[in-house]
């Protein structure tokens, strides 16, 4: 099993309650979602069409500021599992500890994959991937830099998946390249997982490859219009924005009480040095709060940011306590 967040249904067997009881911090997504539009009857009973698909496109092109090619699939998790398959399989680097799909997709695929620590180390790969920001250290990589990167590796995949409160950091805006592939998520940013919606950027050639392994449906009527009204509201994006930058600190500051030391981070999610990660992720748990620990590490948790008066103060109390 892959180890990942979300899995509440694991900690209800653990620790009880209802799943309405519980607060899901361990998955970086806001939790202030995008209200949901009114959808067409046709969302539902007819396939999507090429106007409405291209509508989404044209969305989600002013939306990241982009003149790249732009495929819009189920979740950047879809775009991860197909990237393998855009090269005959070598050598690929990953710099890690990120996004574990990632490099377990490749492995899947038949990649001989490195996990690296230093981004000077992924130069001369067939493929490298890069998360930016990072999860779960919130690391981040100036788009110049990994520009210089993409002429140094086969192919360069960039996750932007937590890059929306960050537009200075994405390479969206470059011009489109062979070897660059940029991945966006929707679900994240948006608070709407459960549409399943995600883009990936790149040179025109790119995403012809990548459309055509995805088929002509890659995603759900629904989507492609709850995508193009969320995405085309950018004055909920930048209110978005500022609210997550500003709960950034309150959220630190209770961390900082319970004598927790911040690692670092995204505007959607909070990573922390603890005594015991285990001990701390199930004192919250006893308060129904679930958080995300690690298997390679005894002292990360990390954790995402309340939606609301009262998701804030069951947190603090359960810091406190």
């Amino acid at each position: 099993m892959r180890d990942h967040g979300g899995n509440i249904d694991a900690a209800r067997v653990r620790w009880g309650g209802r799943a309405e009881d519980w607060i899901d911090l361990s998955t970086g997504i806001n939790r202030v979602p995008y209200p949901l539009p009114r959808l067409s009857s046709d969302a539902w009973t007819a396939l999507p069409t090429r106007a409405a698909m291209d509508g989404l496109i044209a969305a989600a092109r002013r939306a990241y500021g982009t003149r790249a090619a732009i495929l819009p699939v189920a979740g950047a998790q879809a775009a991860i599992q197909m990237v393998p398959r855009l090269r005959a399989a070598g050598v690929a680097r990953v710099l890690s500890p990120t996004y574990n799909e990632h490099a377990a997709s490749l492995r899947a695929a038949g990649w001989t994959v490195e996990e690296v620590s230093n981004p000077a180390q992924l130069a001369g790969a067939d493929l490298a991937v890069v998360v930016n920001p990072n999860n779960p250290d919130g690391r981040q990589h100036a788009p110049a830099d990994l520009s210089v990167l993409a002429d140094r590796v086969g192919l360069l995949v960039v996750d932007e998946s937590f890059a929306d409160p960050y537009p200075h950091l994405s390479l969206a805006g470059e011009e489109p390249q062979p070897g660059l592939v940029i991945l966006r998520s929707f679900g994240k940013f948006y608070g709407l997982a459960g549409v399943r919606l995600g883009f990936v950027l790149g040179h025109e050639e790119t995403i012809g490859q990548l459309s055509a392994m995805a088929g002509p449906w890659p995603i759900s009527g629904a989507a492609i219009e709850i995508g193009a009204t969320a995405l085309g509201d950018r004055d909920w994006a930048a209110e978005t924005i500022a609210r997550l930058a500003g709960e950034c600190g309150r959220i630190d500051a209770l961390a900082a009480k319970a004598g927790w030391r911040l690692i670092g981070g995204t505007s959607l999610f909070r990573s922390y040095r603890v005594p015991d990660a285990e001990a701390a992720q199930a004192r919250l748990a006893r308060h129904h709060v679930w958080t995300r620990i690690f298997p390679w590490s005894d002292d990360w948790l990390r954790l995402g940011l309340p939606g609301s008066a009262a998701e804030w103060a069951r947190l603090e109390e359960a810091l406190t306590r």
